[in-house]
């Protein structure tokens, strides 16, 4: 018999042992991140400052970083929407596309149109796109009690697909010399940089939407009827509150957020729709929101953290000759640190009291 045992805690760890918790499965998958560089033939120490340097060692750098940080954050915010309901989004990826495709269509559709018109209808039906995609997991779970974590990520393959299609079919650039891409957006299309930096307005979009969800889950009866209905589902029922209602709502929110961050890519870093909009924000935002505890400001310090990753894996790249998927590999090993980790925040080990 091991002489220790897992035992629950009276009451979880307050913040300040929750930031613990989370900050040493940080280290936990970094120094594991630096094994796996050692078995590569890569110098551990010159591999992790390479990667740093890369992310935030140079104002390029963090511009960068915020930049990705960008539809990673509203991405995340929204999977974070269906979490607290305990409802499994695993479709952001989707709904990111289909906000990029409803953002495209207005834009080629009305390029005339004034900026203060144009911005705010791409906005809208970039919602409707990613709402929509949202929606139909959540009626069929609700209607045929299927499994929204497959039917999340089986869409994904659909969105991405439908985008293709476009691209590559109707909405391709004449002028794009054979490359699948739609004509550049006009100009009231574009939203802008901030300044003299490569940082766009998506930023402001990002602080606004957060703190709107904020106040939506701390302030009002609806979000406190999700967070209710997420801690004790039967218990929810039982007290009344509209369950099946609140399902359909928190994948429409979802859907939406995700779809807003479609619009900004498409919009705001690449100014027109093509492929390579699709770099797995979708799929990130998954360990950012675990990552953050589902929490806005912390979903922001975390987003910077994973886009940061990303531009520090282009670094070594480049000057190691590391392969790409080592990003993956990182943002795969934060995800299981946090979540092994999380049993720490309502568990303890106890030494067995030898009789």
């Amino acid at each position: 018999m091991l002489p220790m045992r897992i035992v629950k805690r009276q009451e979880p760890l307050g913040f300040g042992g929750s930031f613990f918790v989370i900050f040493s499965a940080l280290v936990v998958s970094l120094l594991l991140s630096a094994f796996l560089l050692f078995l590569g033939g890569t110098p551990p120490v010159r591999g992790m400052s390479v990667l740093f340097q890369g992310a935030f060692g140079s104002r390029w750098a963090l511009e960068d970083s915020v930049l990705k940080a960008i539809p990673i954050f509203l991405c995340s915010l929204g999977v974070a929407v269906a979490f607290r309901l305990k409802i499994w989004n695993i479709g952001a990826e989707g709904q990111f596309a289909l906000g990029a495709i409803g953002a495209t269509w207005i834009a080629l559709s009305f390029p005339a149109w004034p900026k203060h018109f144009l911005l705010p209808a791409m906005i809208v039906m970039a919602m409707v796109g990613g709402g929509l995609w949202g929606l139909i997991p959540a009626l069929l779970r609700q209607r045929l009690k299927t499994n929204e974590i497959i039917v999340t990520l089986m869409m994904n393959y659909i969105a991405i697909l439908l985008l293709d299609y476009l691209v590559y079919g109707v909405w391709k650039d004449p002028r794009s010399f054979g490359f699948p891409m739609t004509p550049m957006f006009s100009e009231q299309a574009i939203v802008g940089k901030i300044g003299s930096t490569s940082i766009n307005w998506g930023l402001a979009h990002c602080l606004i939407l957060g703190l709107v969800v904020w106040v939506f889950f701390r302030f009002t009866r609806v979000g406190f009827e999700i967070k209710a209905s997420g801690d004790n589902v039967r218990a929810a029922r039982y007290a009344g509150l509209p369950y099946d209602r609140l399902v359909v709502l928190v994948m429409v929110l979802s859907g939406a957020l995700a779809g807003w961050a479609g619009f900004l890519e498409a919009s705001a870093t690449v100014n027109r729709l093509q492929p390579s909009i699709m770099v797995g924000y979708g799929y990130t935002a998954i360990v950012v929101a675990w990552l953050a505890r589902l929490h806005p400001a912390s979903i922001g310090v975390a987003a910077i953290l994973l886009a940061g990753l990303r531009v520090g894996v282009e670094s070594l790249q480049l000057d190691l000759q590391v392969p790409s998927a080592f990003g993956g590999i990182i943002e795969g090993l934060i995800l299981l640190t946090v979540l092994a980790g999380g049993l720490f925040t309502h568990y303890r080990f106890a030494w067995r009291r030898k009789i």
